[in-house]
């Protein structure tokens, strides 16, 4: 499935009149949902797009269960399936695809339809929140 990307900085910049909104650095790229991931992963070729800088590194345990350090980049605005928030990403310099983790799908009020392998909003008039 596609998602939208957007550099956060830009998107409040633009809002504010800062810069034209045709400034705003944006990119498109396929993503996998990744129920057990607990971060969004984006591709370096996204962060590059993005403008995005590593604001610090992080332990990442793959499938396989070797470690490294990743980058991680913040200020990522992200939209899917109608709902859009802003994230932190791992960065993967190998990767051409998004991970979409369980945070995304958690933040976007998102769940998994197995059977027909799609995401659906759980309410499709507006987020839901429990506050307890």
């Amino acid at each position: 499935m596609k998602i939208a990307l957007a550099n956060y900085v830009d998107l409040i910049r633009a809002e504010n009149g800062d810069i034209p909104s045709d400034s705003v650095r944006r990119f498109e790229v396929d993503g996998i949902v990744d129920t057990g991931a607990a971060q969004l992963v984006l591709p370096a070729s996204a962060a590059a797009a993005l403008g995005l800088d590593e604001a610090w590194r992080a332990k990442v345990t793959h499938a396989d269960g070797h470690i490294e350090k990743r980058p991680v980049v913040k200020n990522v605005w992200l939209q899917l399936c109608g709902r859009d928030s802003v994230f932190s990403a791992v960065i993967e310099p190998n990767r051409e695809t998004a991970l979409i983790s369980a945070i995304v799908l958690e933040a976007l009020d998102l769940i998994v339809d197995c059977v027909t392998q799609q995401l659906h909003p759980r309410d499709p008039n507006m987020m839901l929140a429990e506050i307890e």
